[in-house]
């Protein structure tokens, strides 16, 4: 037996209870972990609150990120008693998540866990560090350099924002954290922002399709207008990585950035991001995460928090990560 937040639907509403179940209702798979920790991500609010038909078939378990020991395989790559982790592959919506003692997964999903990180420290990044470190890889790749200039990042006090500046920083990248709560500007600063920017100035559509270059490079996870606004400030040749849309997912903008300047939008997807590239990015934030500067950013949580803290979540009320204790 094993305990899980179990999600169930009754006349269009769901709900969540801690519940009891026995090892035998876990879904198809060729690897079974023992969870250690697992984390709340945005789509983890949605799902727990029954947002955007993420899930179809209840009762579910969410949690789209876990980490581990395996208990039991039957993938050539993995054998018992290894730690892994799992982000994405529609983990928590269409297959059973990490709001479990117990997973059962595809051994392809999973990714060893680096030598020198625990399974806590790959939660308190889990999907958001992930994705953030998928974004610093891809600016590097589009020729971003540390001596170009700042490096603007959107809605930096929640999950992607605060690894992202935290491992720019860390690079020795010049960071400017954007964020709309005043109370977070002490903790940007102790990630390693240098300049802290009103959410308001980026909130307020342009009527030029070009402002004066400013931005090196951007980590954007608002999108809406703070994603049109910021596209007419970036510098020549520039890129902007795109991976969220707190703020809209629509983009009203000009292609003048990309004409005129060379500017690139680049999309950022994290969930079926192929093997290779998946465990270099985790190796990188082994290396280049400043774990104690991670350490700052945990907020503790048990399952029974979880159908509060998903709500905070989707009203932008989260700072930093939270790790989950499913054992606790």
């Amino acid at each position: 037996m094993f305990r899980a937040l179990v999600l169930e639907e009754a006349d269009g509403k769901v709900s969540s209870s801690v519940q009891e179940l026995d090892e035998a209702s876990l879904p198809d798979g060729d690897v079974t972990v023992a969870i250690d920790y697992s984390t709340l991500n945005y789509k983890d609010g949605m799902v727990l609150r029954g947002i955007g038909r993420l899930v179809r078939n209840y009762p579910h378990i969410g949690g789209i990120d876990f980490a581990g020991t395996v208990e039991e395989s039957e993938h050539a790559d993995y054998k018992a008693g290894d730690k892994v982790i799992l982000t994405g592959w529609r983990v928590g919506e269409a297959h059973w998540g990490g709001y479990s003692q117990k997973a059962r997964v595809k051994g392809d999903w999973l990714v060893q866990l680096p030598e020198n990180m625990s399974t806590r420290q790959a939660m308190a990044l889990g999907t958001a560090g992930f994705t953030a470190m998928l974004s610093v890889q891809a600016l590097e790749d589009h020729g971003m350099g540390v001596d170009d200039g700042e490096v603007l990042v959107t809605g930096a006090a929640g999950g992607v924002g605060s690894v992202a500046v935290a491992v720019l920083a860390n690079l020795g990248y010049s960071v400017a954290a954007s964020t709309g709560r005043e109370e977070t500007h002490e903790y940007l600063g102790s990630l390693g922002a240098s300049t802290i920017i009103a959410r308001s100035e980026l909130a307020e559509p342009t009527k030029r399709p070009l402002e004066s270059e400013r931005w090196a490079g951007c980590i954007d996870s608002v999108g809406g207008t703070t994603l049109a606004r910021l596209l007419t400030q970036m510098k020549y040749r520039s890129s902007v990585a795109a991976v969220g849309l707190a703020g809209g997912s629509g983009l009203e903008t000009t292609v003048i950035p990309f004409l005129l300047r060379g500017v690139n939008l680049l999309g950022i997807e994290s969930a079926m991001c192929p093997p290779e590239p998946r465990r270099n990015a985790w190796a990188r934030l082994a290396e280049q995460m400043p774990m104690d500067k991670l350490e700052s950013m945990i907020t503790e949580a048990t399952l029974s928090d979880l159908a509060g803290l998903g709500g905070d979540i989707l009203k932008g009320q989260v700072k930093g990560r939270v790790v989950v204790d499913v054992n606790a």
